[in-house]
């Protein structure tokens, strides 16, 4: 079982870069947080007398849609200003370490259907900021170039 993630990591992950690509950033982070709410919430629901392989195969769903998700974040990383695209990017990941710490220290301190519990109501609060407030940028956005220019980026 644990062998299987970081495949799904392999896959899954600029999966959802190329689907952003494709479809849009906003819808692909709209499906890939709608998975990751319904699934941590569904994971939060097992009982012992669950049968062990659908337990298994939500958890496979459950990281496609997580790291899929993480893909079209990532996906949106050069719309924030192209020429900071590198420290974006590592803050993106920063910030995601910080994200792993935090919940690895609530699930220290809950159960194992409460952990899931807190992951799918956090999921779904960002899949609500996601629909409401994010912006995809089109068409084109302007970027400031060091000697003050103003040049215009096609958005596919």
């Amino acid at each position: 079982m644990a062998g299987i993630y970081p495949f799904l990591n392999l896959i899954a992950r600029p999966g959802g870069g190329w689907l952003s690509d494709r479809i849009g950033r906003k819808l692909t982070l709209t499906i890939a947080f709608a998975g990751i709410t319904a699934s941590y919430l569904v994971l939060s629901m097992v009982e012992n007398s669950w049968s062990i392989w659908l337990v298994v195969g939500i958890t496979i769903i459950t990281g496609i849609f997580s790291q899929a998700g993480s893909g079209a974040v990532f996906a949106m990383v050069p719309l924030v200003q192209r020429r900071m695209t590198g420290q974006i990017a590592g803050m993106a990941g920063a910030y995601g370490n910080v994200g792993a710490v935090t919940f690895l220290t609530v699930n220290s301190l809950v159960d194992y259907n409460q952990f899931f519990l807190f992951i799918g109501i956090v999921a779904g609060l960002v899949f609500a900021l996601i629909l409401f407030f994010l912006e995809e940028p089109k068409g084109q956005i302007a970027e400031t170039m060091p000697d003050g220019t103003v040049q215009m980026i096609d958005i596919k």
